[in-house]
Order: structure tokens, then sequence, then C-alpha cells
């Protein structure tokens, strides 16, 4: 799903804090390669237009797997579709879905080995004067869907005994930030339901894991830098050194590759026995 303040696409790189070249490389995180076991596989993403659901769409295919990219954005669907190279293992295939007709969301993931929650949306402001409606919204979309999205999986999962379930939580799923209500909120519930869906999904081959990145370079993040910076009163460069970076041990954003990479490891045979836990990609945030 993409939004205002929706997670979506990588952009161009913000001066000074570009990531290392090929991190987000099909050589990455854990030396998979373009195979980690996927082929025959059936994976839904989403939030799949940009960013990094984009990045975990395209990485998932190249591992194999026919990817079902779910987003409302049909011309970044189009896109994405077209960003496919000649010659991958797997496949993508466009589903236009706004994630908030939880329904369609729940049909849709009938039949998928791996779930990938990734889609969400964020607003920055005071708790007082923060919009009911849109943090309604907000938990609709980053937590009821994951939900709706589990329970419509789950049923195919257990009776072939192999399932994936990949939550994108992020650092503030572990920690919060001021004038985040909603955010924060639906990424600790998520955290939670991930868990229940390891516990209960362990005995039928199903896991599931949260990934926790700390700010990555997309468009949601380049939405916040303009939201915080009205918000404190500072121009938009030091939001991302005296807030957003402010404890970061490493100072650069996470690039969507990363991300990408990670799922692709907890979807791999080396990860069959990771379930129920967070994997934390944030620079040393919370080594604080």
């Amino acid at each position: 799903m993409t939004a205002p303040h929706t997670a979506s696409s990588a952009d161009a790189p913000l001066a000074g804090l570009a990531g290392p070249a090929g991190l987000g490389s099909p050589a990455g995180l854990g030396g998979l390669g373009g195979s980690a076991g996927l082929g025959g596989r059936t994976a839904l993403v989403t939030g799949a237009a940009s960013g990094i659901g984009r990045a975990c769409a395209l990485r998932l295919a190249a591992a194999g797997a026919k990817v079902r990219a779910v987003d409302r954005d049909a011309h970044g669907l189009d896109a994405l579709a077209d960003e496919v190279v000649p010659g991958t293992a797997g496949a993508v295939e466009p589903h236009v879905l706004d994630l908030t007709d939880l329904d369609a969301a729940e049909t849709l993931a009938a039949g998928t080995d791996i779930l990938v929650n990734n889609a969400g949306l964020q607003l920055v402001r005071p708790l007082q004067n923060f919009p009911p409606d849109v943090f309604h919204t907000v938990l609709t979309v980053m937590l009821e869907a994951p939900f709706r999205l589990i329970r419509g999986a789950l049923p195919h999962m257990y009776a072939q005994e192999w399932g994936r379930i990949v939550n994108i939580s992020s650092v503030h799923g572990l920690r919060a930030s001021p004038f985040k209500s909603a955010y924060v909120a639906a990424k600790h519930g998520l955290e939670g339901l991930s868990k229940t869906a390891a516990l209960e999904g362990a005995p039928h081959g199903v896991t599931s894991n949260c990934v926790n990145p700390g700010y990555v370079r997309t468009p949601l993040v380049e939405a916040q830098i303009a939201d915080q910076a009205r918000t404190h009163g500072i121009a938009p460069e030091r939001v991302l050194t005296d807030v957003l970076l402010k404890d970061s041990a490493l100072k650069r954003l996470v690039e969507p590759g990363e991300v990408a990479e990670a799922v692709v490891y907890l979807c791999s045979p080396p990860a069959s026995f990771i379930t129920g836990t967070s994997l934390v990609l944030d620079g040393g945030w919370t080594a604080h």
C-alpha cells in the first residue's frame, strides 16, 4: 500500500549518507546468492510498489519465488513488473489492492507459502493533535491487515507443513519516539502478533519473525524528514543528524536491499530454526 507518508520506493541518495556498494546485491546477507531454496514457492509482499516492498519482491523473485506483489499504486506495480530481469528464476505478479479492504486481503493470501507484511504509513504529530481517523487507518493497514493476511495464509501453510511469515517491523517495534503514537503502537502490536504466530505455527512447520530496520532510504523517511522539520522548526538536514540518526552508531540510512536480504535469509533453509524473534538492522541504535 502506498499513500502520502507510506512505505514506498528507494529515492535518490541523500548527500553524504549513501550506504556501501553491493550490500543489497544477490550476494549479500548469508551468501545466499540468487538461490535460497525458494523455487516453486509463492510469496506475497505488501507495499510492493516501492521502497522495502519493491526490494523484497525483486529479491524473492531472484531467489525463485512467484511473488504476488500487492499495493494500491497500480503504476508503481507496473514499473516493478518491468524491473524483473529476463531469465529471473521466479516471477512478479501485480495485485492492485488497498489493504483497508480486509476481506480482500485475507482472500488474496490463500495459497501463500511466504508472507511479507511490509506496507506502512506514518504521520508525525503530538498526541493531542493526532487525527483519530489517521490513527485508525494506521492501525488498520499496519496491524489488522497483517492479522488478516496471516489468517488467510495459514491454512495452506499448515496443510503443507511449511510456511514463512516475515513482518517488516522497525526499531519502533522495540523503542518509542515522541510524536509517532500510531506508528509505534502498530509496530509494537505487530511484534506481539508475530510472536503469537510463531508459537502457534511451530508444530506445523511455520516460522514467524520480524525484521527491524532503523531509518531506511524510502519516501516514507523522506516524508518524515520534512514532517519532523516542520514539527521541530529546524532545517531538514538537521533532522537527519539531530533527530533520526542521533542514537545510531552507524550514521547512514539503511538501504532497502539490505532489508530484502534479511527477509530472504529468514525464508531460507539455514534459518529454519529461527522463529518468534526480531532481526534488528538498526546500526547500533538499540545498543544504548
